[in-house]
This record gives C-alpha cells, structure tokens and sequence, in this order.
C-alpha cells in the first residue's frame, strides 16, 4: 500500500522530474530529500515496514510483561519509608527510576547511530547507483579507457561506507558496552535494595528470592527502550529519508502549479504567451517572447549549444517548470522526441509501441521498415536491453517508428535524427514528411539540410551572459503567413 502510494505521489505532477532538476543524484551529502529515489521507494519502505512490525511486537511483548508482574512486585516489594516519606510499592518505583537512567544514558551515548544510519543507507545508494551506471554505459567507458577513472570513483563511494560502518561499530561498541553493563548491574540490583528489609527480617530468602524475579521481569520490560535501541536508530534514519523524500515530493508538487501554465486551446495552432524561460538557479534563459507555431506549417528552431532550445523544446511540452508563460496548445495529439530515446524494459515490441501500448503486427513492421530497421523485424518479442544493445542512429530510428504509428497531429523533434549521417537524417526527414502529411513538424536541428525542410525558422541569439532573444529567420523554404513571434 505504501509503494503504490508513495510511487503514484512521486510520479504524480511531474515531481520526480523538478525534483531530478532541483535535487542531486546521490552525490551530495545536503540532498536528504532527493537522492536515491529508488532506494527510498524499495529498500526504505521495505525496511520501514520490517523494522515498525518487530519492534512494535517485542513492545507489545514486554507491555504484557509489564503488566502482568507490576502487580506482583508492588505486593511483594511492600512500603518503605524514605526520610519520613511514606513510599508503597517502592521497589516499582526503584525500577522505573533505573531504566529511566539508563534510557537516558542510552539515548545520550546511541543517539549519532540515527544520523550514521541515515547516512548509511545513503553511501550504500550512492555505490549501488554508481554500478549502475557504469553498467548502463559499458560501451562508453571502454572507448574511453575509462576503468581506472571508474574504479576510483567507485572504490571512493566504497571507502565512504567503510568509514560511515566504521562509526557505527565505535559507536555500537560503546552502546554495546552501557547496554551490557546496565544488564549485569540488574541482577544483583534489586537484591541490593531489598537487602534491608531482608536484614530486618521482614523480607525472608524467598520472598527476598521473587522479589528480585519480579523486579527483573519489570525492569526488563521498562527498559525495552534500551535493549531496542540500535533497531530504534535504524528505524528512525528509515522514518527521516522517508519523510524527507516525501516532503520533496510536496514541495516539487506545489511549486510545479508555477512556471508555464498549460491551457486548453480553441485553435489549431499552438500559441505560447509572455514565455520567460529560467533555469533552476533563478538566471533568465530566454528573453520574454511571444510564439506561434502554425498547424500545417514546419518550423525549425536554431542556435548554439546552450542556447536554450532545448529548454523551449521543454517548455513546448509543458514541463518546463521554471519561468512563466501561458501555453495553449494546438488541437489533437502531440508526440515529442528528445534527441536520446527512452527505452522502457521488455520486448522490442514494447518499446516500439511505448507509450501508446499496443498496435497491429503489420503496423509495427511496416513502421521498422519504413524507417530502415527491418532487420529487427525477427526479434520484436525478444526482451533485452534495447536502450544498450542499439546504436544511437537505431534508437532514433526506432523512435521515428513510434511516431509512425502513433500519427500525432503535431510533432516535436529536438534533434531526434541528429545521430544518423546527414544521407540518412535528409533520408529519414522524407519519410517523416511521407507518411505523416497531415502531421505539423516543429524541429531543433543544427544541420543546415534539416534546417533546409522547414518552412518557418527561429533562431535563438545567445551570447552565454545575457539573456537570449528568438529571432525570425529567412526561410529556406516558399511559404507564406508561417509561424510568428514577438
């Protein structure tokens, strides 16, 4: 129940995107709220559950302990009289003071375990995301030489879990140490202060005898505190990343209603309003703008590397979080594809077909054909790690395929064929344009034969200080009343 509702929390509202934007990946030790997110929903709500379940059956375990000898010890212990004070049933008392003492002695000396812990479990993230990582780009290394990089960074995120476990354990040795002591001074302590009453002859051996029995049986009980200590610091550290993490998620869900607001439009084209595009960091990306993109009419963006396309690319789609402007889009459906596919995990089949789910056999073929992969027409329903397993040309390729099929009324391109050589990108724009006439094509492209096919063309001027400014380019092709900005 906690993971379907902390998953749909975290996807909700596009948390998990601000976060990834605002947040660190597991690198920096101030992002308590944000990294690992993975682990937290896993292994923290897993523990979260193991760890509340058996402490709170040992508590109720020595709650009935307690319960069932205090009576006994209180008839047992009898009166006792204390600088003229009248006290019944002292040696309940006695009890209750001692492992109040050592409570508090306890949480003094094990309370760093809770920050140690906490810590623990996110070093051990940070190596577990590290070898994920290195095995999501095994390719990439290689071409590099990069495996003595990558054993140092990794062998650096170990050597932070070996001297976070070598805390822990210097300081379990010292609560090890009190918890061991407090238990051995218990089994003499309650015959110690029973003594008197034993010497004055109205205690006898065996009352003397039942009475230590039962002061152990309720001191036990009283110091379940004590004795469940290093549980209750791992549980509390589970308690902090969870909350932390879900305080994450409610601050990127409510700061998420800023930035550029998304309307329904009444027309075919796509319009955005008083666009001022931010980075995270607060710096104005883009200059404010008004825009129109066209139904029916291509249109490219252009500019250098930094200049913010993508970024509007983001803002096109509605999930740029940062800045303000009002966005309206065009009737019908909208596909956008980012220059590096997303792969989910599953069968070629699934990934062709992702998001929209299912499509006919001879759809999905046609769509790998058309695009140039029917060579991997063979392997639809083989699972694998197509995300690795194709070059960077074929996963272009493939997501092409996915609009194919798809037919979006308007589709986006943030250089989404900039990895194939420019024969095969001028070859795979005509096969865009083919088979999805109907379809309005708004582009970010580099290559002036990309650039070349559209009808209307932005520039973004961006010196890298100030703020950019999208300027209306000649087209490179004849059209008329194409898309507009101000």
């Amino acid at each position: 129940w906690m993971t379907t509702h902390l998953l749909a929390d975290w996807l909700s509202d596009r948390a998990y995107y601000r976060i990834s934007l605002t947040g660190g990946a597991g690198s920096g030790d101030d992002d308590r709220g944000t990294d690992n997110p993975d682990q937290r929903i896993s292994e923290d709500l897993r523990d979260y559950v193991s760890q509340t379940l058996s402490l709170s059956m040992d508590l109720l375990s020595n709650v009935v302990t307690l319960f069932s000898f205090i009576t006994i010890l209180w008839s047992l212990s009898g009166p006792f009289e204390l600088l003229g004070v009248h006290i019944p049933g002292y040696m309940v008392w006695v009890a209750l003071a001692y492992a109040a003492l050592g409570t508090w002695l306890t949480h003094l000396i094990g309370r760093p375990l809770i920050g140690l812990n906490f810590r623990k479990q996110k070093v051990e993230a940070d190596f577990r995301f590290g070898l994920a990582r290195l095995r999501q780009n095994l390719e990439g290394v290689a071409l590099y030489h990069g495996e003595n990089l990558e054993r140092a960074g990794l062998q650096d995120r170990f050597t932070a879990i070996r001297g976070n476990w070598w805390a822990i354990m210097q300081r379990t040795k010292l609560l090890n140490a009190l918890i061991a002591g407090y238990g051995q001074i218990s089994g003499i302590f309650p015959i110690v202060v029973a003594a008197p009453r034993f010497f004055s002859g109205t205690l006898d051996l065996g009352g003397l005898t039942q009475t230590a029995g039962a002061f152990s049986s309720v001191h036990g009980a009283m110091s379940w505190f004590v004795t469940a200590y290093s549980q209750l610091a791992a549980l509390r550290a589970t308690i902090d990343r969870l909350s932390f993490f879900r305080d994450a998620i409610d601050q990127a869900r409510a700061s998420d209603r800023g930035g550029v607001t998304v309307e329904p439009g009444d027309s075919a084209d796509y319009s955005l309003r008083g666009l001022d595009l931010r980075l995270p960091d607060g710096r104005t990306l883009l200059q404010p703008v008004d825009i129109d993109l066209q139904a029916g009419r291509s249109t490219v963006f252009t500019g250098r590397s930094g200049s913010g396309k993508s970024t509007l690319f983001r803002a096109l789609a509605g999930i740029w979080p940062f800045g303000s402007g009002l966005l309206r889009p065009g009737r019908g459906s909208s596909l956008f594809l980012p220059q590096r596919p997303y792969f989910p995990q599953g069968t070629l089949r699934h990934a062709v077909c992702y998001p929209a789910g299912v499509y006919p056999d001879a759809e999905v073929r046609q769509a790998l054909t058309e695009v140039g992969l029917s060579g991997l027409i063979a392997q639809l329903d083989l699972a694998d790690n197509w995300g690795q397993r194709l070059s960077g040309g074929e996963q272009q390729r493939l997501a092409v395929a996915r609009a194919l099929l798809m037919r979006p009324d308007w589709l986006f391109l943030d250089e989404a064929t900039a990895s194939l050589d420019p024969h095969s990108e001028r070859e795979l724009l005509d096969v865009i344009k083919s088979q999805l006439a109907n379809t309005t094509i708004v582009s970010i492209a580099h290559r002036q034969e990309a650039v070349a096919m559209h009808e209307a063309h932005f520039a973004i001027e961006h010196d890298g200080t100030a703020p950019g400014n999208l300027i209306v380019q000649p087209a490179s092709v004849e059209r008329t009343n194409v898309g507009t900005v101000s």
